[in-house]
C-alpha cells in the first residue's frame, strides 16, 4: 500500500502550531476504536511524527464494547478519544455524559445528521452496509442482490453473522431492517419476524470480524452482512475470495463519528487528534488507503479514488427515521437476544 505522503506531515506541523500540546507528560494518548490495525497504525504514526514526546495507543474493539467500557470507566476515564461508532451509539454516549464538547474547524462542512448535540461528537466517515459472499463458490450474479434474497432457502445454514451485541455495524443493520419492515411506523413486530427468518438461515454468530472473514474465506459459510469499506480493504490486502453486493433496494448508511472522552487525561491532544482526523487531507488518505467514504460534503470528488467514484451512484441510502432508530435500537437488540437468537429454526421459520 502507498506510503503516507510528506504533505501530510507538513499539514500536521501546521496543525501543531496552533495547539498547546504539552500536557502529555510522557503518557500515551489512548484511542478506543473499532477501525482496525492498518488504519490506526497509519494515523498514529503521523500524529506521533508531530508529537515525538508521546505515543498513540489504541484499543481495537467493537463500537458497542467501546460504549460499555466508557460506562465502566466513568469514575476514572482511561481513554482520550473515541473514534468510530454509528451515530446512534455516539448518541447514547452523549446522553450518558460520557463525551466532552469540542467543535473542530471542519464541523460546518458536515451535513446536519453528522453533528451530535452540543458539539459532543462529529461524523468522519459514511459506511454503507452490504451483502458479502465467498466469490470462489458464489458467482456475483448468483449472490443475493438484496436483503430479502438472503432469506432464500439456498442460503440456509450458509449465513455467518458477526455477534450484534458487541458490533455497532450489525446493530445498525438489524435496526435498519426492523425499521424497514415497520414501513415507517417503528412497530418492530414485522422486523422481528424478518430476523427470526434470518436466524433460521444463520449457521453461526461469530465473535469478531477477523473470525468472520476467515470463516467466510474457508467456506464455513458463504454469505454475510457487513460494512463495505471493510470488505474493500480485505480485497485489497488479502487473497481472501470475498466480494460484495450493494443491495439494490437500499442500504443503511452508517454515520461513523469521533469524540473527545469526558475526563480525558490529555484533553488538548485529544482535541487536536479529532481536528486532524477530519481534515480534508486525512479524509482523502482514508479513502485512498483504507476505503473510507468522507462525511464532509466539501471534499473535491476528483480527489477521491476511482473505486469510490464508481460506487457512489450505486449506493441508495435506506430511508430511516434516525431519532426513532436511535431511541429504539437498545430495546430491539434486547428483544433479539432474548427472543430471536437461535430460536428461528426451532420455531419453524423458513
Amino acid at each position: 500500500m502507498p506510503r503516507r505522503p510528506i504533505a501530510t506531515l507538513v499539514r500536521l506541523l501546521l496543525l501543531a502550531s496552533v495547539c498547546a500540546c504539552g500536557d502529555a507528560g510522557g503518557d500515551p494518548l489512548i484511542v478506543y476504536t473499532p477501525h482496525g490495525a492498518d488504519l490506526l497504525e497509519h494515523f498514529a504514526a503521523q500524529f506521533e511524527a508531530v508529537h515525538p514526546e508521546i505515543t498513540v495507543q489504541w484499543l481495537d474493539m467493537g463500537s458497542q464494547e467501546v460504549l460499555d467500557r466508557l460506562r465502566s470507566e466513568r469514575a476514572n476515564p482511561q481513554a482520550d478519544v473515541w473514534w468510530g461508532a454509528p451515530a446512534e451509539i455516539f448518541g447514547q454516549g452523549a446522553e450518558e455524559e460520557l463525551l466532552e464538547p469540542f467543535r473542530p474547524s471542519w464541523a460546518d462542512q458536515l451535513p446536519p445528521e453528522a453533528r451530535g448535540p452540543d458539539d459532543l461528537w462529529f461524523g468522519t466517515y459514511l459506511t454503507p452496509e452490504v451483502i458479502a459472499f465467498n466469490s470462489a463458490v458464489v458467482p456475483p450474479s448468483e449472490a443475493p442482490q438484496d436483503w430479502d434474497e438472503v432469506l432464500d432457502p439456498r442460503w440456509r445454514g450458509e449465513v455467518l453473522i458477526r455477534d450484534p451485541l458487541a458490533s455497532g455495524t450489525m446493530r445498525a443493520i438489524f435496526a435498519a431492517l426492523i425499521y424497514r419492515e415497520s414501513e415507517g411506523t417503528g412497530n418492530p413486530e414485522a422486523g422481528y419476524e424478518w430476523l427470526l427468518r434470518l436466524d433460521a438461515q444463520t449457521k453461526e454468530y461469530v465473535l469478531n470480524p477477523t473470525l468472520l472473514y476467515q470463516k467466510l474465506a474457508r467456506q464455513e459459510g458463504l454469505v454475510t452482512l457487513w460494512a463495505m469499506p471493510d470488505i474493500e480493504t480485505l480485497r485489497a490486502t488479502t487473497d481472501y475470495p470475498i466480494d460484495y453486493v450493494i443491495p439494490a433496494g437500499g442500504t443503511p448508511v452508517v454515520m461513523d463519528g469521533i469524540a473527545v472522552v469526558r475526563g480525558a487525561r490529555h484533553p488538548e491532544l485529544a482535541r487536536e487528534f479529532v481536528e486532524f482526523v477530519g481534515t480534508e487531507e486525512a479524509l482523502v488518505e482514508s479513502a485512498e488507503l483504507f476505503f473510507r467514504i468522507p462525511a464532509r460534503t466539501d471534499v473535491d470528488p476528483e480527489r477521491l479514488p476511482a473505486w469510490l467514484r464508481e460506487a457512489l451512484p450505486r449506493i441508495h441510502p435506506m430511508e430511516l427515521n434516525a431519532e426513532v432508530v436511535g431511541d429504539r435500537t437498545p430495546e430491539w437488540m434486547r428483544y433479539w437476544d432474548s427472543n430471536i437468537r437461535r430460536r428461528g429454526e426451532a420455531l419453524g421459520y423458513e
